[in-house]
């Protein structure tokens, strides 16, 4: 086994000993239990709303030549 620290809030801390009290195990393995039982949650599809939104008129902002890109930088 690996040991590892948690940061509870003062209500989790306390939850987490009553329930390792009613059951008369250690808190340890309460959190043991719990990270063996635990489910993800489903999270929705990961589409971000900036996806192509460079493109414009003329397409991406890859298809301008650079030398048109940097017009007025320097001057």
């Amino acid at each position: 086994m690996r040991k590892t620290s948690v940061y509870l809030s003062e209500p989790e801390a306390v939850r987490l000993a009553e329930l390792a009290r009613q059951e008369g195990v250690s808190q340890a393995d309460v959190i043991r239990r719990a990270i063996r039982q635990y489910i993800p949650q489903q999270r929705g599809a990961r589409h971000f709303a900036l996806s192509n939104s460079a493109d414009g008129p003329g397409g991406s902002i890859a298809d301008i030549p650079d030398d048109k890109l940097l017009d007025g930088f320097g001057s």
